[in-house]
């Protein structure tokens, strides 16, 4: 079976743009997650943790260049408080005192390593995870060497800021989490042996449903596949598994 967290696993989000948040987190599945305490989520405004009236969190790059640079200050100050309020809510309870709590720092940045379910499996076995949120042309390198404990990306493109990434963190993670997606058993949908894999991942496999064939005018047909329709069951395995794509645990 795939490793599924049996705790509430929490996730801060460290931005200077909060509101991006609230209709995601009030939609579907992940409001209802978060109604049924399956998972907790603290967005955080990265300007509370600034010093001057403007509430700046940006400056312009030393050695010249074009656009602006998110500042280290604001974000360690903000990973600072945050790790620093966990720490106090832990001490309030005997077990997490004694076994402590598992958490990383990440940075979304287009260098970073490439986000996959493997790595969602991995970060479902911690308790925390604090996102850091990009904008403008960057972030200062200091806070990836001395703050952030991994950097991620979400594919070989740049976008305007981490907030999408920190959104597709959450969503992949919170599938893993029993009572998110309703039906358990969608999250081991494996087959036993993945070419030579020995059943370590899942086959993501093309779908279909009614009608079995669909007309979008008088001469075109576009029909469901005879296998499906068979009810050989194992002729529908192998033809899940030659069309499928393997999605590594």
């Amino acid at each position: 079976m795939f490793h599924v967290p049996s705790f509430m696993i929490k996730f801060d989000i460290i931005t200077i743009f909060p509101e991006i948040f609230d209709s995601y987190l009030s939609e579907s599945l992940i409001a209802k997650a978060l109604k049924k305490r399956l998972l907790k989520v603290n967005v955080h405004n990265l300007r509370n943790w600034t010093k001057d009236k403007r509430r700046t969190v940006d400056s312009r790059p030393f050695g010249g260049g074009l656009g602006m640079v998110m500042q280290i200050e604001p974000i360690y100050e903000a990973v600072k408080s945050l790790k620093s309020s966990a720490v106090s809510l832990l001490a309030k309870s005997r077990r997490k005192r004694e076994s402590g709590e598992k958490s990383k720092v990440i940075l979304f940045t287009p260098r970073g390593k490439k986000f996959d379910q493997k790595m969602a499996y991995q970060f479902s076995k911690l308790d925390r995870l604090f996102l850091i949120c990009g904008r403008y042309e960057g972030v200062d390198e200091r806070v990836s060497k001395h703050i952030a404990d991994i950097e991620l990306s979400v594919g070989d493109y740049v976008l305007m800021g981490g907030e999408l990434p920190a959104m597709i963190v959450m969503e992949t993670m919170a599938r893993l989490i029993p009572g998110v997606i309703g039906k358990p058993q969608l999250l081991d949908e494996r087959i036993p042996s993945v070419r030579g894999r020995g059943g370590r991942g899942f086959i993501e496999y093309p779908q279909y449903t009614r009608p079995e064939v669909f007309s979008p005018k008088k001469s075109v047909k576009w029909k469901v596949p005879k296998v499906l329709l068979s009810g050989n069951h194992k002729k529908i395995e192998g033809w899940r598994k030659k069309h499928g794509k393997v999605i590594e645990k």
